[in-house]
Formats: C-alpha cells, structure tokens, sequence
C-alpha cells in the first residue's frame, strides 16, 4: 500500500467529517447522545460507538463496491487500463462539489429521527447503529469525498479494506474529540464548533483547489498524452 494514499484517504475522511452537513450531524448526534453529562462514562462510550458506527459503515460499503469490482476479472482488467484516465475528470468534478459549485442541492436522509427516537428510549449501545445510519446519510461533499474520492483511490490502489477503514477513522476521529470536549467541559463545544467551521472552509476550497488540479494534471498526461 502507497502510504501517499494512505494519507489521502485520512485526510478524506477528515474533510468529511468537518464538512458543513456532516460536523453539525455529528454535533448534534453527540450533543444527544451525551446528553447525560454528568456521566462521562456515558457520554465517552457513546461517542466511541457512534464514531465505530460510522466507520463500519463506511468500510461496510466501500469494501462490497471495491471488493464486488475488483472480484471480476473482466472489470478488475478494464479498471487498471483506464482508471488512470477517468480520475482526471472524476477528481474535477470532486474539487467543483467541495468548491460549493457542482451538487449543492443533493441530500439523503434515511430516518435518522426515527433512530434519534430509539437512542432516546434506548440504552448507549443505540449510538452503535445511530452512527452506521448518520453516516450513510450522505450530503453533496460527503457523497463527493466517499464516492468519488476514496472509491476511486480504493480501486486504483485494489483496497478492498484498509483504506475505507483509514478513511472511517479519519471521520470518526472529530467525533471523539468532540464526545471528550462535550464530556469534560461541554460549555466549550460552541467554541470549538464556530472555530472548526472558520478552519473547514478554508481546508475545503484548499481541497478542492488542489484535487482539480491534479484532475487536470492527470487529463493532460493519461488522457492527452502530455508529459512534463
């Protein structure tokens, strides 16, 4: 495994994870989750199976769709030959969706009320499958970075496993940070949240920015045949 795409694909689910929709999905999950607190253990374990929830998601579906791709002989052959030409453009379309300028209106919601209900009437363990559904619950950049970032590098790389799951953790880890802040001084969580979102539109356009670029340098040289 390239370690470059080992820290594309963390630095992918760090993007995700304090993206607009998906930092105020998190807060929010936690805020609830950790409603108690006055129990740190409580507040601390949710987070911790709310982020492993997430991450078992992400691999979950990463892993079936590379894994289902990369089974095929015909498929796996056809993706060496020409993946190189279709992450070109496929990474411009990325870097247009972080930019805000492509997809802006796109959003899944699959009955994470419903699932805030039970975690309500529930115990801790309802933060396990709250975290699976949040994070299939995909908005414009979060659809962008998992499908047409990581799956992409994930196939090119023939990463059935370890980079969904270097991916997850980088979107679980916020999620645990923010469980520990909501847990030892949770008065600081508004800080914290209004800091994130100054550092997360600056990383994105900086994101996006650079992953155009490199759809453009990867047109010029696996689609034109340009050399530099």
């Amino acid at each position: 495994m390239i370690f470059a795409s080992i820290i594309t694909a963390l630095w992918l689910g760090l993007i995700t994870a304090i993206s607009p929709c998906p930092l105020a999905t998190n807060i929010a999950a936690i805020s609830f989750l950790g409603r108690k607190t006055g129990d740190k253990r409580h507040v601390l374990g949710s987070g911790l199976l709310y982020s492993m929830g997430r991450t078992l998601a992400y691999v979950g579906i990463g892993s079936i769709i590379t894994g289902g791709l990369l089974s095929s002989t015909d498929v796996s052959l056809f993706l060496q030959k020409y993946m190189n030409e279709a992450l070109g453009p496929i990474l411009i379309l990325l870097g247009l969706v972080l930019l805000g300028w492509l997809g802006t209106s796109f959003s899944l919601r699959l009955g994470t009320s419903m699932m805030q209900k039970k975690a309500n009437e529930g115990g801790m363990i309802w933060a396990l499958p709250m975290g699976a559904l949040f994070a299939i619950s995909f908005c414009p950049v979060s659809a962008g970075l998992f499908f047409g970032g990581l799956l992409p590098l994930a196939l090119k790389e023939q990463s059935t496993f370890t980079l969904p799951i270097v991916y997850g953790i980088g979107t679980a880890f916020p999620v645990v940070v923010f469980a520990f802040i909501i847990a030892f001084s949770s008065a600081f969580v508004g800080k914290v949240f209004n800091k994130l979102t100054k550092i997360e539109i600056w990383m994105r356009y900086f994101a996006g920015t650079a992953f155009i670029l490199a759809g453009v340098y990867y047109c010029l040289t696996h689609i034109y045949g340009l050399t530099f």
